[in-house]
């Protein structure tokens, strides 16, 4: 019968405290260079929205459009209708931590216009992910109170189903590794080629980029951390 201990429990909650922890230190630091760097203004003078409108245009996108959206730290790219989406700071923004967030978007752009293989396995992966986050959310809740729907399956069998469904998440949170590394590496590139940064603002933009990516990987190496538990567990009970 299914029935996770109170030493299980403890050590998944460890788990998840100490990541968390540590990823707030990574954001903490990733708001302050943003902070730090929304500061400096660049020498070319652009906003955020027109950095992203040229360098869209040198990659013959011209069907992408960039708009802005509420909130802070809210960029993103939108494959499913094109767009640049840039939060009010970064839009209006003339300064190194504009033009960087910006810049890496429209990496994600070129990324999706070269169908690059990595941004298309994650973009697959998505509905499977979130499928996964529920099914996982869902066993632990039944378990922790004791619904007695688990209790038609052993532990093992359960136990199997949560590791694949994490499986799944620390796959797509390996693989979106390189879809953030490999944005900003354009972004910096575009940045530099085309003196819209120059040799120092580039430097702190990639700064920027650098401590934004280090939340990506605090995010694999929770899931890596969580998978292993789930598997030591497994496999003790082999044994």
């Amino acid at each position: 019968m299914f029935n996770f201990t109170k030493k299980n429990i403890i050590m998944i909650w460890i788990i998840l405290i100490v990541f968390m922890i540590i990823g707030w230190a990574v954001g903490a630091r990733l708001k302050s260079k943003f902070k730090e760097y929304s500061k400096i203004p660049t020498t070319s003078g652009l906003s955020g929205r027109e950095i992203a409108e040229k360098m869209l245009l040198d990659n013959n996108l011209i069907d992408v459009k960039v708009i802005s959206v509420q909130g802070r730290l809210t960029d993103h790219y939108n494959p499913l209708n094109k767009t640049v989406n840039l939060s009010p700071d970064v839009y209006n923004g003339r300064n190194v931590a504009a033009a960087a967030v910006a810049a890496h978007e429209c990496g994600h752009a070129i990324q999706h216009a070269n169908a690059y293989s990595w941004l298309e396995l994650r973009s697959t992966l998505v509905p499977i992910v979130s499928f996964s986050g529920k099914i996982i959310n869902i066993v632990f809740l039944l378990g922790i109170f004791g619904a007695g729907l688990l209790q038609m399956f052993s532990f093992d069998t359960v136990l199997l189903i949560v590791i694949a469904a994490q499986t799944m998440i620390t796959a797509f949170t390996l693989i979106t590794l390189p879809v953030e590394y490999d944005a900003s590496e354009r972004a910096l590139i575009w940045l530099k080629s085309t003196g819209t940064t120059n040799i120092a603002e580039t430097d702190k933009a990639e700064d920027a980029l650098t401590w934004a990516a280090r939340t990506y990987l605090v995010a694999a190496l929770a899931a890596i951390t969580q998978l292993a538990y789930y598997i030591m567990l497994f496999m003790g009970r082999r044994n």
